[in-house]
């Protein structure tokens, strides 16, 4: 069975709640397109106008972070069960900005991964080697280990329904791309290391998502690949464009 590909926005810390709602409006029509999931990762103060703005729209909404305690004192978190609350479906964990300016680690995240799972919300759990890595030839030992610890307790029922979104931390908002190939290459191994941890028919059902730069251009060569199974998208979200993106055939 083929996966359905995945096209999620990340809004990152942009719109205020109105702006979100007129963004919402404008790429509703856009956006339309039910042979993928269309998820608007939205800042959290956004989550509540955007899910109205997009009543009866194909579009799902998304957090961009979320806590691993259910509730109690910590100041400016957000827990799972406030997400799920107002119909949250997915939250992005691990994005390469939360662990280099917030300090998340690998062990940080597997603790979110479990707690989303807990509370029925699909994760998208970012992993991606910066540009020294790259150039050290150390790319695929850093994303496994952020693969395997994240993934660390996670029931193989649970890993076919999560996303893994590879983000080459190189690419993010620089412009910057990774080749088709090398996109491909990287989430290709991904799925191996998948299958080792779990088996063949854990890592053919999970989605593996390449984000970096996408845009309406690179779009449909990038989401072709066998192992490229949609795109997690930054800048190019906040634009009309991001309907070329989700309808890129």
């Amino acid at each position: 069975m083929a996966r359905k590909k995945i096209i999620a926005g990340n809004w990152k810390m942009n719109m205020t709640p109105s702006e979100a709602v007129e963004l919402v409006n404008t790429l509703k029509p856009l956006v339309a397109n039910d042979e993928v999931d269309v998820v608007f990762c939205v800042p959290a103060i956004d989550i509540i106008p955007v899910m109205e703005a997009a009543k009866g729209s194909n579009i799902q909404v998304g957090a961009e972070n979320m806590y691993f305690e259910e509730k109690g004192a910590y100041t400016g978190e957000i827990s799972p069960a406030m997400l799920t609350d107002v119909g949250v479906k997915y939250v992005i964990l691990g994005h390469s900005e939360r662990r280099e300016y917030f300090g998340e680690t690998n062990e940080d995240i597997n603790k979110k991964m479990h707690k989303a799972f807990e509370h029925g919300i699909t994760p998208i759990m970012c992993c991606g080697e910066s540009l020294t890595q790259r150039e050290q030839g150390v790319t695929m030992d850093f994303i496994r280990q952020q693969v395997k610890v994240g993934f660390l307790g996670i029931t193989a029922e649970q890993a076919k329904t999560a996303v893994i979104a590879y983000e080459p931390i190189w690419a993010i908002g620089t412009g910057k791309t990774a080749t088709t190939e090398q996109a491909q290459e990287v989430c290709a191994d991904i799925r191996k290391c998948i299958a080792e941890i779990y088996d063949e028919a854990t890592a053919e059902a999970i989605r593996i998502q390449y984000g970096g730069s996408v845009n309406a251009n690179t779009a449909a060569d990038l989401f072709a690949q066998a192992d490229i199974d949609g795109g997690l998208v930054g800048g190019a979200a906040l634009k009309p464009d991001f309907g070329k993106i989700v309808n890129y055939k």
